[in-house]
């Protein structure tokens, strides 16, 4: 068995592999100000929960993250644990991922993870979504090359910043409602933020198929994408764990 972790602006999202098999999810939520005695017992909570064998001890781990200062954090959080020190996804660990982008190292750790999950997975050229506190594009071509993509601010931060720089608009939660016509303040900003995330997606991937001049393969992930994708006008495959299954797939690689 083996973990892996990825380490997200709002939430670090958490697996449990036995060879290509998951065998369960669990999230953490992202907080800066947390030591790593509170990470590490939160994280062995939710492992003696989980696992079905508590005296199972990982065999090895490993973590992505675009939050720089939790990374090592985390690690000895896990180091302390569970007694494995995690290999940490960055430069100079093998992905097997053709990147050709201006600067390969900026990459962020996540979306080298899902560009690996979607070159082993999905036919390309392939476009990977991930709808998270940032919305991305990342783009693969016909010869399974990263070629790179689009940032697009999240659905929640888009929802935050509305409000926060608004006197009269509410929270409300992120759902859509039944028409793009909203009669009221809460289905106005619903719609926007559902079929306006959605209508994006399918202007970008028009955008880029003419771009590659050719059709393509179009994966979505991240925690409101499931949401969003039922409106699409474009085919759009849901996979909930697309990062974690490369990251399983990297750790592979590095054993």
């Amino acid at each position: 068995m083996f973990l892996a972790f990825d380490v997200g602006n709002t939430n670090i999202t958490f697996g449990a592999y036995r060879g290509e098999e998951l065998l369960f999810t669990s999230r953490i939520a992202t907080d800066t100000m947390r030591m790593e005695d509170q990470y590490a017992v939160e994280i062995k909570n939710i492992y003696d929960i989980r696992t079905a064998n508590p005296d199972e001890k990982p065999e090895g781990a490993i973590v992505s993250s675009v939050v720089p200062q939790l990374s090592q954090r985390l690690c000895k959080a896990v180091k302390k644990a569970l007694g494995i020190t995690p290999l940490i996804l960055g430069p100079g660990v093998k992905t097997g991922l053709d990147i050709r982008i201006d600067n390969p190292a900026q990459l962020g750790a996540d979306l080298v993870a899902g560009a690996v999950s979607a070159v082993a997975r999905y036919p390309y050229p392939c476009v990977v979504c991930d709808l998270g506190t940032a919305t991305t594009i990342s783009i693969i071509d016909k010869e399974g090359h990263m070629r790179g993509g689009s940032i697009h601010t999240g659905i929640q931060t888009s929802l935050n910043a509305l409000v926060d720089r608004t006197s009269l608009l509410p929270q409300v939660s992120i759902d859509a409602p039944k028409s793009v016509i909203g009669t009221n303040t809460v289905d106005s900003i619903k719609s926007g933020l559902i079929f306006g995330t959605a209508a994006m997606l399918d202007g970008m991937i028009l955008r880029i198929e003419k771009e590659l001049g050719s059709r393509v393969n179009v994966v979505a992930t991240g925690g409101l994408a499931e949401e969003v994708i039922k409106h699409c006008s474009s085919e759009v495959i849901y996979d909930e764990n697309l990062v974690l299954d490369g990251l399983r797939i990297i750790y592979c690689k590095n054993r």
